[in-house]
């Protein structure tokens, strides 16, 4: 991260503050300096055309990280690129590749086209989180190609929308094939003897915005890469050239070594940015207090001086009833489970600041925690513009996961050419689709890691224009703590992407996969990790009748596809389509693990702005059937949940073959433990709210199954004594472990690559398994996705900064600031911040150092301005 200068003063921030009547919310801001661009010669193996179309194209000489990174990739060394948004890392492997891909060509035809040799033609295969991503960079590709005037270069995506002969057309004539992990594993691999002849001319593999292979999802692409690395050696016998690019992250070589199964000494790491930058100014804001039924108003201006924010009357000064509440973002505050002071929801804030931003021309993305969030501001801001005028207000939408592709490309289009000036959005958009030249990036609510802020943030300002960056807090613990910390934004080191390919839940299925493609060898078990515990897992794979074991190898004896027993992204299966009853018109889709929450019969769903009531969840089909309907409530489902440990040789609850042992420690009297669980959920009911004022219609029940999820846990066990020398008696106990329960958990993402919608928690006074109070905190994936093996970790480090927030905090009685969660199934109830504050303080002086706990820091009382 560059220095930070001595002022902030970019011209957008009188329109965020209101001319300084929101000077209040803005508690801390630092303006970075401009990056003057290094530039490097075009090196001398690249193809004299493709330097030429990149020069028609305004390049006239690359940036020094570009070439660098593509010597690496020229000489065969798999190569670590991370570098900032919008730095060009699409040229450091565009240019090696095509170049190799032209010179296949070139030795294979002469020149009339006709075959002259049997030289192998290089190809090329391009791996994306995101189809819009993998879309995004075929249009610049073709944009390259036709500036180059080359013809002999073919390239296509091809993914799950693509129709079965345009996936034809692309396993037999293809040089470059852009696509996804999922149709990696799903599709090509599977059907490899179709893609022989891509799979047998592997050159390049460009694996791009690495940084998102993460938990469970970044564990199943790791060893799909190395069935892919596997079965173009079985075709060709030479390992392809992987091409890794990121986002700055810590220790880049380090994952990128862990994601293809080598040593970090085998990856070459690029994180010398050599590409300019604007300058950029990044606030760190604080919605303000609601203080009483008569809500202040928001202070933001039209660009006529007219209120475009908040009136007295104005329904969005409560927290936002579209705000995903039990399931997915900002807390929804009721009379009974309301904090003296709630603060504004973060939702209706971001909402007031991109109207205003959008009324003075500002061309301004704003990510929300969630889709709801992204319709939820979408349609504020609509109706905050509308009296203004209509044209404005058109020209603000929502963009999230589960529309349908030709939406998203609209969207995209349309906030590139500058029709639209506000897009609300899930973090979709924080991957690398072409968008710049954007002035303003809202980032409502803590991301989950300083990589993703850093990534969105890059967003403002792109291609040396300034830009404005303004993270506004939620009524969260972390957020909370960050706004009033803000050196855990601006000088805390970046993460490490965290996964685990060794864990069996995902390791299992993996090797059925690659041992269906082509049976596995002893000498193949290495690629996969630690030959002896991948043989243990294969072992259980041949007990259970998965795999046949024979002096040759491990085979697939089933008729049906092994990849279906995989789920890369850890959803809990197939997505639900979401289906207008009326018309039978498809609106979207919504990931398996949320649809009992989400679309469950009478759930109210909204798209762009649209409400529909969910008329039937048909779980056996994956279809929500919905039926337009103007309603004045929000729904809010409500879970039940239970624990158990999952120890070796307990007959009740049997550990999974192949699973790690349980680890303990102990704090004195305190036992920590680490180890595979069991939990099982169930929605039970919803409630209606009613919209604005949020009070409970009515209560409804649900009969839908229960979902059990085998995961890993950390856990703190501790004794009724040690509890009453705190001074928390029985009836305290369950409301203070249960406040320390959702602090803890809002504050692991501190020390993990995750943000608290990858964790789940449970406390209890008396857990069976344990015999004492006891507080689980767990990864929200199928066997676990190495955040809670993290908390354990970093127990004392995690605990201390709990405590330290919690008892930060000024509210009595407890807020969502810091022990209310956002998500909790038992509605924030029973929760005892005092208690909770006691407990962690004992926990603390039975820590190994045995220090006392550290002060509350002092709130600062104006806002802090670098200086």
């Amino acid at each position: 991260m560059p220095p930070e200068t001595s002022s902030a003063d970019h011209p957008l921030l009188d329109v965020l503050t209101a001319r300084g009547a929101r000077s209040d919310r803005l508690k801390h801001a630092r303006t970075f300096p401009a990056r003057s661009a290094q530039h490097a010669d075009w090196p001398d193996w690249a193809d004299p055309q493709l330097v030429e179309g990149y020069q028609a194209l305004g390049v006239e000489r690359p940036w020094t990280h570009q070439v660098t990174a593509a010597d690496a990739a020229w000489r065969g060394e798999n190569v670590a690129l991370a570098s900032s948004t919008g730095s060009g890392k699409s040229l450091a492997f565009w240019l090696p590749a095509l170049t190799a891909v032209r010179a296949g060509r070139a030795a294979t035809q002469d020149g009339q086209g006709r075959i002259e040799s049997t030289v192998r033609r290089s190809t090329v295969l391009y791996l994306s989180p995101t189809k819009a991503l993998a879309a995004d960079q075929l249009t610049a590709l073709t944009r390259l190609l036709d500036a180059a005037g080359t013809r002999d270069v073919r390239a296509t995506t091809c993914d799950g929308d693509t129709p079965s002969e345009e996936r034809r057309w692309a396993a037999e004539h293809a040089d470059v094939v852009l696509t996804n992990p999922d149709f990696l594993h799903f599709a090509l691999l599977p059907a490899h003897r179709r893609w022989t002849r891509l799979l047998r001319g592997l050159r390049y593999v460009v694996v791009d915005e690495g940084h998102a292979y993460r938990g469970v999802f970044g564990a199943h692409v790791a060893l799909v890469l190395r069935r892919l690395a596997r079965l173009a050696e079985h075709y060709g016998g030479t390992a392809p050239t992987f091409v890794v690019a990121s986002a700055t992250t810590a220790d880049p070589a380090a994952s990128v070594a862990r994601l293809l199964g080598t040593s970090a000494d085998d990856v070459t790491e690029v994180s010398a940015d050599g590409s300019p930058a604007g300058r950029r100014t990044v606030v760190l804001w604080q919605p303000p207090e609601i203080t009483g039924p008569a809500f202040e108003r928001s202070g933001s201006t039209t660009a006529d001086g007219h209120p475009a924010g908040v009136s007295d009357d104005d329904p969005w000064a409560l927290p936002d009833p579209l705000d995903p509440a039990a399931n997915e973002a900002d807390a929804v505050l009721t009379v009974e489970g309301a904090a003296e002071h709630p603060r504004r929801s973060a939702t209706a804030e971001v909402a007031d600041l991109l109207a205003d931003l959008a009324s003075h021309g500002a061309r301004t993305l704003a990510f929300t925690r969630s889709r709801r969030g992204a319709e939820s501001v979408a349609e504020q801001v609509r109706d905050h513009l509308r009296p203004v005028s209509t044209g404005l207000a058109g020209r603000v939408a929502a963009y999230r996961g589960g529309y349908l592709p030709e939406e998203r490309r609209e969207l995209e289009q349309a906030i590139r050419s500058g029709d639209l000036l506000g897009l609300a959005t899930t973090n979709a958009l924080e991957l690398g689709v072409d968008i710049s030249g954007l002035d303003a990036v809202l980032v409502a609510g803590w991301p989950g890691t300083r990589m993703s802020l850093w990534q969105q943030a890059g967003r403002a300002g792109r291609a040396g224009a300034d830009g404005l960056v303004a993270f506004v807090a939620r009524e969260d613990p972390l957020d909370t703590y960050l706004v009033t910390h803000p050196e855990a934004v601006f000088d805390a080191p970046l993460e490490a992407t965290v996964f685990d390919p060794g864990n069996p839940y995902v390791l299992a299925p993996q090797l059925c996969a690659a041992a269906q493609e082509v049976p596995l060898r002893t000498e193949d078990l290495a690629r996969f990790g630690d030959p002896a515990r991948v043989r243990e897992v294969l072992d259980v794979l041949v007990a259970r009748g998965l795999l046949r074991r024979r002096p040759s190898g491990w085979y697939w004896t089933h008729a049906q596809p092994a990849a279906g027993m995989a789920d890369l992204r850890g959803s809990g299966g197939r997505p639900v389509r979401v289906v207008e009853a009326a018309t039978g018109r498809l609106l979207g889709t919504v990931d398996a693990a949320s649809a009992d929450g989400q679309v469950h019969d009478g759930a109210v769903y909204v798209h762009q702005g649209v409400t529909y009531v969910v008329d039937h969840l048909d779980l056996a089909d994956h279809v929500a059937l919905v039926v337009r309907r103007d309603v004045d409530h929000g729904t809010w489902s409500r879970d039940v949940m239970e624990i158990s440990l999952e120890e070796p040789g307990d007959p009740d609850h049997p550990a999974p073959e192949g699973s790690r042992p349980a680890q303990r420690r102990e704090w004195g009297p305190v036992t920590w433990g680490l180890g595979p669980v069991e939990v099982t959920s169930q929605v039970v009911s919803f409630q209606r709210r009613r919209i604005p004022d949020m009070q409970v219609l009515d209560t409804e029940a649900l009969d839908l199954p229960s979902r059990t999820l085998g995961t890993t846990a950390v856990w703190w066990s501790v004794p009724d004594h040690v509890l009453r020398a705190a001074g928390v008696d029985a009836d305290e106990t369950p409301g203070a472990l249960h406040a320390a329960e959702h602090a803890a958990i809002g504050l692991l993402p501190l020390l993990a690559t995750c943000d608290r919608w990858d964790l789940g928690g449970v406390s209890t006074a008396q857990h069976p398994d344990t015999g004492e109070a006891t507080v689980f905190v767990y990864d929200a994936y199928p066997g676990g996705a190495g955040f809670a093996e993290r908390g354990y970790e970093l127990g004392e480090r995690w605990l201390r900064a709990t405590r330290d927030a919690v008892a930060a905090c000024p509210c009595a009685a407890g807020c969502p600031a810091c022990v209310q969660s956002p998500k909790c199934g038992n509605d924030n109830s029973p929760l005892d911040k005092a208690a909770a504050v006691r407990v962690l303080d004992a926990l603390l002086r039975h820590a190994p150092d045995g220090s006392p706990p550290s002060a509350p820091r002092p709130r600062p009382s104006t806002p802090a301005t670098a200086s």
